[in-house]
């Protein structure tokens, strides 16, 4: 017989991916959306400002509620935000469903970012090793992949392009929650609850000379992944030259996939080295993703984007590894939620920028700031990261 903690990592893990895939489901429909129903670019870049706001929300003021609610209520209200944002996804014809949709799927992955990585780690089998960092890891990725190539190969070949993704997902969600309900409980109710949801930013005083180069890092790659996810569909249309919802989620996961390998490759070499090489291959992709969309090459579009996605993992886990080696076990919640805002709020802030400016420039024009914004983080980070040239006599 199953033992309900392995019930507990199996269901964790599947409530990891599907709620990140729901977040995902809706991004290659966006230009049908656009053409159908009227949206504007700034319609659509103002749906993933709401999504990674909500997010923030949800991490500062609720990533701690688990160690005193339990990881399994948690998990449950994780579930039920992304099934009834993904239900409100059903019936779109303008753009407030659209942004309420997202806003509370962003809650369900702010608080599965926090609870249900926690469930995943605690109910992990004790002779996995890394397995369960692997699983926190990598499972957000896979479930956007997924999520958005579901969507967009079920829009062009399924019936009810509109609504089966969601549909099928909400069933995907409800079959994880009742996983969830089986499962063994991993902490004990504590009280402090109020408490936790005070927004806890602690920067160690050590991390603070990492922070120009991490920092950097964290606004501009962030921020050309909120491109990809505000724009995406967008650009596959108006530069690419296709409607397809397919390409379209081929676009999005280009960037996103490879992630996860970059931050593999980042390895044990040492963070500065990771972060000069990361944003100096990410700077050279993003130049060949600005030079795909001006010729409309797709083909090569999806390459520079997959380098660039590598590039991303690569820095940003550098970052990471730079900054958490300065903190103590009790800094680390505070710092990783230091972290987690400066790199949502890179997501956020150009992308209602550049939905703000789309109106009168073209996404070409708009992807070209994201280029510039690429390069100074570059020049950031290698001056920051330098190695100083030993005195001479």
């Amino acid at each position: 017989m199953i033992s309900r903690s392995r019930i507990g990592f199996f269901a964790a893990t599947a409530s990891l991916v599907a709620i990140f895939a729901a977040s995902a489901s809706a991004i290659p429909l966006y230009e049908l959306y656009r053409r159908a129903d009227h949206l504007s670019h700034a319609d659509l870049a103002t749906t993933a400002v709401a999504y990674f706001v909500a997010v923030v929300v949800a991490l500062l003021v609720l990533g701690r509620i688990s160690d005193h609610l339990g990881r399994r209520t948690v998990a449950l209200l994780a579930l039920g935000l992304a099934a009834a944002g993904t239900l409100v996804l059903t019936d779109i014809h303008s753009v407030t469903p659209l942004i309420l949709g997202r806003a509370l799927q962003g809650l369900g992955c702010g608080l599965a970012s926090s609870a249900i990585a926690a469930f995943v780690i605690d109910s992990a089998p004790a002779s996995a090793g890394s397995l369960a960092s692997a699983v926190t890891t990598a499972s957000p990725m896979t479930g956007l992949t997924l999520g958005a190539l579901g969507s967009g190969v079920l829009a062009e070949l399924g019936p009810a392009p509109r609504t089966l993704v969601f549909f099928l997902l909400v069933g995907v969600l409800v079959l994880c929650a009742v996983l969830i309900v089986l499962s063994r409980e991993t902490v004990t109710r504590a009280p402090g609850l109020l408490a936790s949801m005070r927004p806890q930013l602690r920067i160690p005083v050590a991390a603070r000379r990492l922070l120009p180069a991490a920092c950097s890092i964290f606004l501009a790659t962030w921020a050309f992944g909120g491109f990809y996810q505000a724009f995406g569909p967008s650009v596959t249309a108006d530069q690419l030259g296709t409607t397809s919802a397919l390409i379209a989620a081929a676009v999005f996961a280009s960037f996103n996939a490879p992630s996860a390998l970059g931050a593999a490759f980042a390895g044990r070499r040492a963070p500065a080295t990771v972060q000069r090489m990361g944003m100096a291959v990410f700077v050279l992709a993003v130049a060949g993703v600005l030079a795909s969309l001006d010729l409309g090459a797709v083909v090569p579009f999806l390459v520079a984007s997959a380098v660039a996605g590598l590039a991303m993992g690569a820095a940003f886990a550098g970052s990471m590894r730079a900054l958490l080696a300065t903190a103590r076990p009790a800094e680390r919640a505070g710092l990783l939620s230091a972290i987690y805002l400066i790199s949502y709020s890179g997501a956020a802030v150009p992308n209602f920028i550049a939905g703000q400016l789309s109106e009168a420039m073209s996404l070409f024009h708009i992807a070209l700031g994201y280029g510039v914004l690429a390069a100074l983080a570059l020049l950031i980070t290698l001056g920051a990261t330098r190695v100083p040239r030993p005195a001479t006599a």
